[in-house]
């Protein structure tokens, strides 16, 4: 299955950001919501079950000059082999205006058994534009062996703020310390939000470290989903701007 979905906000007239086009394509279901005066709400839902394995998804989002737009998840993305070999993909592109401001917050994606997927975040922020994209990672379902997952995070803004790549469902890495220390659970925020934290912050299994070029990351680790957000919350929540978010 290819997919192809696209999203468009903008200021109006009376200061209120306001969805300029919306073009959904199955699996890919965007569906608007009343949020508050000055940003735009939409959920992300899946029309069918997706991504399977040879599936290539696409979604882009504009958020034009001075616009704010929060788009979520609603269930968790479940990563599922196909009928025929070949892996799955899903990319995010993201174009965000001076002074525009988006907060990306899908539910979790839980990689099954004999799954191969792919999923890139990838986003270009003008001056003054402001970032919040969150992803969290479950490595099969319960007492199942995972499926393979290859994540990439890709944000520039005069240049590159970060470009991390992340392969996990390799058990001989996952359960190294030097991979995920035996945690099934992998979560990252990235907070491009206003200041940064002077210097890295760390408590067991969750850090929030200042980015060279501006933002901050979050990074946790734990046994299940609900732990792993509930560590990103606690992480966000000792970022200087955090009150913005």
């Amino acid at each position: 299955m290819r997919a192809r979905a696209r999203l468009v906000v903008a200021l109006d007239p009376n200061g209120r950001t306001v969805v300029r086009e919306l073009r959904s394509m199955a699996p890919l279901r965007l569906v608007p919501r009343r949020g508050p005066r000055e940003v735009a709400l939409a959920h992300l839902v899946s029309a069918v079950t997706a991504p399977l394995g040879g599936d290539d998804l696409e979604l882009r989002v504009t958020v034009e000059a001075g616009a704010s737009l929060e788009l979520r998840g609603v269930a968790a993305t479940l990563a599922l082999p196909g009928r025929h070999p070949g892996g799955s993909r899903a990319v995010v592109d993201v174009e965000l205006a001076d002074g525009a401001s988006l907060a990306y917050l899908p539910e979790a994606t839980v990689v099954t058994a004999r799954a191969c997927h792919e999923s890139v975040f990838r986003a270009r922020m003008g001056e003054g534009a402001r970032l919040r994209t969150r992803e969290i990672v479950v490595l099969g379902r319960v007492n199942e062996r995972p499926g393979s997952l290859t994540t990439t995070l890709d944000v520039r803004r005069n240049g590159p703020v970060i470009r991390q790549t992340s392969q996990l469902g390799t058990p001989e890495v996952d359960d190294s310390p030097a991979g995920l220390a035996g945690r099934r659970v992998f979560g990252t925020e990235l907070l491009c939000w206003d200041d940064d934290v002077p210097e890295a912050i760390s408590e067991p299994w969750w850090s929030l470290v200042p980015l060279a070029r501006g933002g901050s990351l979050a990074t946790a680790l734990g046994d299940d989903a609900v732990t792993v957000e509930r560590a990103l919350d606690e992480a966000r929540a000792r970022h200087p701007g955090s009150k913005g978010f």
